[in-house]
């Protein structure tokens, strides 16, 4: 199971990477959130036209190529968080509490 701790290593594995090839120049919030939705659409593009069924039951290549958009997706979101000083754990636990409020589950599940 991932921790906290996990995400502020792959953030800093992720600072680490961009300077060493002097990109953290380029990586300003808008450059990445324009970046993170190319990175979704390319995840998309492996879904489109495909049953629900297919969809949940990739071949093995399809499901690594998957895999790969999966992390481009991951990286540009840490990077933008990174960016923009917002820590990711606590921003969704937030989201999590106002979607419990706005969406109650039925009583009795």
């Amino acid at each position: 199971m991932s921790s906290d701790h996990d995400l502020v290593a792959l953030r800093d594995t992720l600072r680490d990477f961009s300077a060493a090839r002097g990109w953290r120049v380029y990586h300003t919030p808008k450059n990445l959130a324009m970046a993170l939705i190319v990175e979704a659409a390319e995840l998309v593009e492996h879904f489109q036209w495909a049953t629900p069924e297919e969809s949940s039951a990739l071949a093995p290549d399809k499901a690594a190529e998957v895999a790969d958009e999966v992390a481009d997706v991951l990286i540009f979101l840490v990077e933008l968080a990174d960016a923009l000083g917002i820590d990711l754990i606590e921003a969704a636990h937030a989201k999590i509490a106002k979607n419990a409020l706005k969406y109650p589950a039925p009583r009795g599940l």
